[in-house]
């Protein structure tokens, strides 16, 4: 079975195609809280427009974390954002693969 980053990378790849990955793709980037943040853009996806259900686990109604182990996800726009405290970078990513494999 393929590693979570390998799945993400993948996801990616089927995606570039030559000119969409110039001006859309995916970031992972630490947080203050200290957590991590995930952002994919889905502009030129099949993905673009639909519906994701929000998960707010220890977050206050703006998504800010509350409580030490908190877990964000949600489509804004064109953006999926997972984001959570600093042992949930596999279930962000995870999260957002399964969503990916949703028909």
């Amino acid at each position: 079975m393929p590693s979570l980053l390998a799945e993400l990378a993948d996801w990616h790849r089927r995606h570039c195609d030559g000119e969409r990955e110039h001006w859309y793709g995916i970031t992972i980037q630490t947080t203050d809280n200290p957590g991590w943040w995930m952002k994919v853009d889905l502009t030129g996806t099949a993905l673009a427009g639909r519906g994701f259900d929000r998960v707010a686990e220890g977050v206050d109604d703006n998504g800010h974390p509350n409580t030490p182990r908190w877990l964000h996800c949600q489509v804004s726009g064109p953006i999926w954002h997972g984001a959570g405290d600093a042992s949930r970078l596999e279930e962000i990513v995870s999260r957002f693969l399964r969503w990916t494999d949703q028909a």
